[in-house]
């Protein structure tokens, strides 16, 4: 079996922090590598070559010759933003003679789950299409955009509710440990920002004055071009205390750090009392962790998977008052756990209608993936630390082949870094 996976890079690819940033082998956060990962270890099976790519300029032809399955899975795909990557890979799929499975796709909207008519609506209605002629079923993270694709005219038929496939990185196996009573201002404490979220910012400053434990793992493009450049190269301002200066506490203080690989985020994480935070995938890793954690969220995409995984979570709003002790305080993992086996037999159902083997069927072992991937060492996580030393990295690791989509501004300016520094 010779399957394509969409991704940003393979699960044992090595690259520095410049590298990832150069080359954007995150895409845009380095979430997408957690699900992508975990998608290529359940489908490792004896006899089964896969090859993790990104999906530019590929050609039809050269997929259906070399391929016999092309498997791709998805985030927030259904949103307007991706509608470009969403009528690429239609086109693609059109052309191909092999079967095409998504998994995990799902839509962005408000944090009521309403997602209002739009011209959007026509494109996801062609790429599901362009899906569904090629497999049984597609994958969805949970009951929003399952209720959404229902309005396009694609009932429970042909739609699974899966959640997301980086909660089944471990597969049917989760472990959840509370390691202290209480959160103190002492805690080992792992905090997920999107920056972008207005009352994100009023929190990191209130919990990084609070909590001297307190750690921002930040997951996002721009944050890493922070830490290794000293911009946040944003199009738009940001909102009033959000992490995206060097004068912000939890970088001034060398109190971020950033995780290029899920391997060192799951390992960096697990030396933490608890996680929480606006990210979804910063709060599933801490659970992969072991790790408490507890999703602030503040749109459809967060809250569908937190209530489909039962996931601890809590509606963001401009009024809402946050505090890390009483969110661990207030929380339960139990149904986390006892639901797990449940939802592993769903996404396993999925996997069996579309004709997928994975390693947790008799006579298959993940055994040779997590060997392979233990054997391999990943860059540590990414501090502010010396700023000139960081810039002198990135800017050994870019070079003038930058893949499309990098910022021309970031280009301009690791080579201003260059001519001064005579590299």
């Amino acid at each position: 079996m010779r399957i394509l996976l969409r991704a940003h890079k393979s699960p044992f690819r090595v690259a520095s922090a410049g590298k990832t940033l150069s080359k954007n082998l995150i895409g845009n956060n380095v979430g997408n590598l957690v699900f992508s990962q975990s998608v290529y270890r359940l489908l490792s099976t004896q006899g089964t070559k896969i090859d993790a790519r990104k999906f530019v300029n590929l050609d039809p032809d050269r997929v259906n010759a070399n391929y016999d399955l092309v498997v791709v899975p998805l985030a927030d795909a259904f949103r307007k933003s991706f509608t470009d990557e969403l009528q690429a890979m239609t086109d693609l799929f059109n052309r191909l003679t092999i079967p095409v499975v998504v998994l995990g796709v799902g839509c962005q909207g408000p944090v009521s789950g309403r997602i209002p008519a739009s011209g959007l609506d026509a494109i996801v209605k062609e790429f599901v299409s362009s899906v569904l002629n090629r497999s049984a079923t597609m994958g969805v993270r949970g009951e929003v955009t399952a209720g959404y694709l229902k309005r396009l005219g694609f009932g429970s038929d042909v739609v699974d509710v899966i959640g997301c496939p980086s909660m089944f990185m471990a597969g049917p196996n989760l472990s959840i440990t509370k390691t202290v009573e209480a959160i103190t201002e002492q805690s080992r404490i792992s905090m997920n920002i999107s920056p972008y979220v207005p009352k994100m910012g009023p929190i990191s400053l209130d919990h990084a004055a609070r909590y001297q434990n307190l750690i921002y793992t930040a997951q996002d493009h721009l944050t890493l071009g922070l830490m290794l450049t000293g911009t946040y190269y944003a199009k738009k301002p940001q909102p009033e205390g959000s992490p995206t200066t060097l004068d912000h506490p939890l970088l001034s203080q060398n109190r971020t750090r950033f995780c290029v690989d899920p391997t060192t985020w799951i390992r960096h994480l697990s030396g933490f009392d608890f996680s929480f935070g606006s990210r979804i995938h910063g709060n599933i890793v801490a659970l992969l962790a072991g790790v408490p954690a507890v999703v602030l969220a503040h749109d459809s995409r967060t809250l569908e998977l937190a209530d489909y995984h039962e996931i601890p979570r809590q509606i963001l709003t401009g009024q809402t008052d946050v505090d890390a002790a009483d969110l661990y305080a207030g929380a339960s993992w139990e149904a986390t756990l006892t639901g797990h086996s449940e939802r592993w037999e769903r996404v396993t159902e999925f996997l069996r209608r579309n004709d997928l083997a994975h390693v947790y069927l008799p006579g298959q072992s993940p055994r040779k993936f997590d060997q392979k991937l233990k054997s391999i060492r990943f860059p540590k996580p990414v501090s502010v630390g010396d700023f000139t030393a960081r810039r002198f990295a990135l800017t050994r690791a870019m070079d003038t082949q930058a893949e499309p989509g990098t910022s021309q501004a970031l280009i301009a300016r690791v080579r201003n870094v260059r001519q001064s520094l005579k590299l």
